[in-house]
C-alpha cells in the first residue's frame, strides 16, 4: 500500500506562536488539498526553535500548550498532522510533538527520557523518548522519533528495530553546516536499514540568531534509496508516495485501520545538493536575512575598505536585503590608498547601495592633539574612530551595523575590540580568509552566468590584504600567509588538534607554537564579538570557548 506524505519544510520564528500556528495551518490545508495522508512538521514549529533559556519559564510552556490546543482544533479533515512543540512533564520542558487528527490531539511524544512515569496520568497517550511512539494511520503502523532519537545510536535505534514500525517519521530542527547533508543522508539510510521502514526526515529552514537551517528533508525506502528530497533552504511542500507495509507491529494509539487510497500517483522531487560554495552563501545570505527581518532592522550599514572582506559582506548583504537596504560608509585615513577609495566607490557603482565618504583624519588629529599616541595605540585609534563613525550612523539612521572580520582574524586577535570589532551581526566571522577569497571569486561568476554586473571589484579579490593604519602595511607583517594559517587553524580550532599532532603532521614547530599562542591569548576579544551565522563544526562562541584566564600552555 502508498501513504501520501507532505514534508513541511518551513522556516518559523521563535517566540512567534500565532505566527507559526498560522505558518502550520496554511501547510496543513496544501497538503490535505493534495490529498497528503499525512503532513509532518519540524521539531518545536510551534514555538520556533531553538527556544534556549524561554524553554525554563513556565509562561512559555503553557502558552504553547495552549497555542497547541487552539491550532489542534483548525486542523480539521482527514490529514494527520504531526506537529513539533514545547511542553512541559512535572514542570520540566520538554520538546515534544503531538499527533492531531479530525481536530483533536491524538498523541504525544517527547525525545527526553523521564524519570517519573507518573505523568501519564495527565497526557493522554504520552509516551516518552525512550520508547518511540507508534500511531496506525490508514492501517500503517507509523513509528515516531525526534531529532536526536536519530543521530544516537543504540538506545531507540535498537527499540525501533524490535518494534518493526510499517513508516519511521522523523521531525527535525537540524541547524547547516558544510557537509552536513552528506551526513544527514548516510545517517537517514543507516536508520531505515535498521529499522526495516521508508523513513521520513523533516528538517526547518531560515535562520534563528548564529543559527541556520538549511532544510533537505530526505525521505529514503526501506533499503535506504532516496525516493524524494526537499531543496535545500527553501521552504516547501514536498508530496511523496511511499511504499509501506501495514500493520507490521502493535500500535499505542489508533487512529485509522481503512486502507489509504491515491486518486492521482505523482513523481516525487528529488532536488540535487548544492556544491560547497553555493550552500555556505546560502547560509550566510540566509542568516543576514532573517536576523535583519526577524528582529526589525530595516537596513544595514558597513565600513567600506576597498578590501575583499568588506567588499564580500557587502555582497551578502545586498543579496539578502536588497542594494536599496545596504549602506556602505568610505572611512580614509592619512594612510588610505587612492585604490582603496575608488575600489569601495567600484562596488558602490556596480550594485547600486547607498554609499558615503567620511573622511576620519581630522577626528584622529583632535584625539591625537588631547593625547599621545604612538605605535598600535595610534593604529588602534583609527579602527576605534571608525568604529565609533559607524555606531553614530546608526543610532542617527537606525541601521544594524555589520561587523566585517572573517574567522581567520578573529582567531589570531587581529581586530580592533570598539573599532573593528563593532557592530550587530558579523555575516562571515565563520569563514577562514581563504573561503572569502574563494567566495568572491564564485560570487563574481555567478553574476558572469546571469549576465549582471559582478558586485566584487577584481582589484578587491586580488590586492594584498591590509589594514591601512600604518604606511604601507600588510597583514603579512603581523601573520603567515593566509594560506598556510588557515590550514593551521582549521586543524587546531575545527579539528581540535594539539601541538604534537600539527608538528607530526609536517606543520613547522615555530609556526605551530605561535599560531596556537596568537589563539589562546584571544579568547577576550571573540568574546566581545557580535554573533555571526554558524557554518562549521568549530564557530566561535557557539561550539568553541577557551577560560579567558587560564595558564594552559599547547603542548608544554
Amino acid at each position: 500500500m502508498k501513504l501520501r506524505v507532505a514534508l513541511a519544510q518551513v522556516n518559523p520564528t521563535v517566540g512567534d506562536l500565532v505566527a507559526n500556528a498560522a505558518l502550520v495551518r496554511t501547510n496543513f490545508e496544501s497538503a490535505q488539498d493534495a490529498g497528503a495522508h499525512i503532513v509532518v512538521f519540524p521539531e518545536m514549529v510551534l514555538t520556533g526553535y531553538p527556544v534556549e533559556d524561554l524553554a525554563l519559564r513556565p509562561s512559555f510552556q503553557l502558552a504553547s500548550q495552549r497555542a497547541l490546543a487552539e491550532l489542534a482544533k483548525t486542523l480539521i479533515g482527514k490529514t494527520v498532522a504531526i506537529v513539533g512543540y514545547l511542553d512541559q512533564v512535572n514542570g520540566a520542558p520538554q520538546n515534544m510533538v503531538a499527533v492531531i487528527s479530525g481536530g483533536e490531539i491524538k498523541a504525544r511524544y517527547a525525545k527526553c527520557h523521564l524519570p517519573n512515569y507518573g505523568v501519564f496520568d495527565e497526557f493522554r497517550n504520552f509516551v516518552p523518548g525512550d520508547k518511540t511512539l507508534m500511531v496506525r494511520i490508514h492501517g500503517v503502523d507509523v513509528g515516531i522519533a525526534i531529532c536526536e532519537d536519530l543521530w544516537i545510536d543504540g538506545g531507540i535505534t535498537a527499540e525501533l528495530a524490535a518494534r518493526k514500525p510499517g513508516l519511521l517519521i522523523v521531525p527535525n530542527g537540524s541547524p547547516y553546516e558544510r557537509a552536513k547533508d552528506d551526513a544527514r543522508l548516510a545517517l537517514v539510510t543507516k536508520r531505515a536499514r535498521q529499522a526495516g521502514a521508508p523513513l521520513v526526515y523533516v528538517n526547518m529552514t531560515g535562520g534563528q540568531d548564529d543559527l541556520v537551517f538549511d532544510g533537505d528533508s530526505i525521505v529514503v525506502d526501506r533499503d535506504g534509496a532516496v525516493i524524494a528530497r526537499a531543496p535545500q533552504f527553501i521552504d516547501s511542500l514536498t508530496l511523496v508516495d511511499i511504499e509501506v507495509a501495514t500493520t507490521t507491529s502493535q500500535p499505542d494509539v489508533i487512529i485509522s485501520a481503512d486502507t489509504a487510497e491515491i486518486a492521482q500517483p505523482l513523481t516525487p522531487e528529488i532536488a540535487p545538493p548544492l556544491n560547497d560554495l553555493d550552500e555556505i552563501w546560502q547560509a550566510l545570505v540566509i542568516g543576514l536575512r532573517d536576523y535583519v527581518e526577524k528582529n526589525g532592522f530595516r537596513s544595514v550599514v558597513l565600513g567600506l575598505s576597498g578590501g575583499i572582506d568588506s567588499a564580500l559582506v557587502a555582497a551578502i548583504a545586498i543579496d539578502a536585503l536588497g542594494a536599496k537596504r545596504v549602506n556602505g560608509v568610505a572611512m580614509p585615513s592619512k594612510y588610505s590608498s587612492d585604490h582603496s577609495i575608488s575600489d569601495a566607490q567600484a562596488l558602490a557603482d556596480a550594485t547600486g547601495i547607498h554609499f558615503r565618504t567620511v573622511a576620519i583624519a581630522p577626528m584622529v588629529d583632535a584625539y591625537m592633539n588631547n593625547l599621545v599616541l604612538k605605535g598600535l595605540a595610534e593604529e588602534n585609534l583609527q579602527a576605534r574612530v571608525r568604529g565609533t563613525t559607524l555606531m553614530g550612523i546608526s543610532n542617527q539612521e537606525g541601521h544594524l551595523v555589520l561587523a566585517t572580520g572573517n574567522k581567520s582574524e578573529l582567531a589570531v586577535g587581529y581586530s580592533t575590540l570598539y573599532g573593528d570589532a563593532v557592530g550587530g551581526f558579523a555575516p562571515i566571522k565563520d569563514i577562514y580568509k581563504t573561503d572569502v577569497w574563494a567566495l568572491a571569486r564564485w560570487r563574481n561568476e555567478v553574476a558572469g552566468k546571469r549576465g549582471e554586473a559582478a558586485p566584487i571589484p577584481v582589484s578587491s579579490i586580488d590586492k594584498e590584504p591590509s589594514a591601512e593604519l600604518r604606511p604601507d602595511q600588510k597583514d603579512s607583517d603581523s601573520l603567515p600567509d593566509y594560506l598556510l594559517l588557515d590550514r593551521v587553524l582549521t586543524a587546531y580550532v575545527d579539528d581540535d588538534q594539539g601541538s604534537a599532532a600539527l608538528i607530526s603532521a609536517g606543520f613547522d614547530e615555530a609556526l605551530v607554537r605561535r599560531v596556537i599562542a596568537m589563539v589562546d591569548k584571544a579568547e577576550y576579544k571573540r568574546r566581545q564579538y557580535p554573533p555571526g551565522t554558524k557554518v562549521s563544526k568549530r564557530a566561535f562562541g557557539k561550539d568553541r570557548r577557551l577560560p579567558m584566564t587560564s595558564r594552559w600552555q599547547e603542548g608544554s
